[in-house]
């Protein structure tokens, strides 16, 4: 009967718990919404957001940006189930093939996460994350933005117990955010030669 009631609790208070930070991170956008809706009311706030997006180059810019950053929080952080053991594999995969032989793709995955992210966070903030546009410049920014996060993400995970923190994640989301700048500055050379 004690094991019973043990795993009632325990299966109820995952359950609460793995969707926790996604209810929080909701509730606390949502009434920042709400407190715009008090004020202006709903019709308004509709309004103002379908104007902004029509208009602003810089809102749709965010919300782009802001989109896939809840899509990267999903994938590593909020759509995910407790581990009993966050480092239980801490060096994580380094090549192709797990320890069973099988393909992986997890190191690619790793790669392609970052570059969305950083060619659309460059996109977005360009003026403010550096002073001029030059190669070494956007990828040193580029680089440094995907490492940051990643270690986020990775911390984040290791004290939440969502996932295994993994040092191989950590390197190839710089890696992707490397490229992701290279990327983004062949994009931006590109545009403006043909303004010239």
């Amino acid at each position: 009967m004690v094991e019973l009631i043990s795993k009632i609790i325990s299966n109820v208070l995952t359950s609460l718990y793995q969707p926790f930070w996604f209810s929080l991170l909701s509730a606390v956008l949502f009434l920042f919404f709400y407190l715009f809706v008090k004020e202006h009311g709903w019709k308004e706030a509709i309004r103002r957001w379908i104007v902004f997006f029509k208009t602003s180059v810089q809102f749709r810019r965010l919300f782009c940006l802001s989109f896939f950053v809840m899509m990267i929080l999903m994938r590593t952080l909020l759509n995910r189930n407790m581990w009993v053991n966050p480092v239980s594999n801490v060096l994580g995969g380094w090549t192709l093939y797990n320890e069973e032989g099988e393909l992986t793709t997890e190191a690619i995955e790793n790669v392609m996460l970052m570059l969305p992210f950083i060619v659309l966070l460059l996109w977005t903030f360009r003026d403010r994350l550096q002073d001029k546009v030059s190669l070494s410049s956007i990828v040193w920014v580029g680089a440094k933005f995907s490492f940051l996060f990643s270690v986020s993400i990775e911390f984040l995970q290791l004290f939440l117990r969502l996932g295994t923190f993994q040092l191989s994640d950590i390197f190839y989301n710089t890696l992707g955010g490397l490229f992701g700048g290279l990327i983004y500055y062949i994009g931006y050379k590109m545009k403006h030669r043909k303004g010239n």
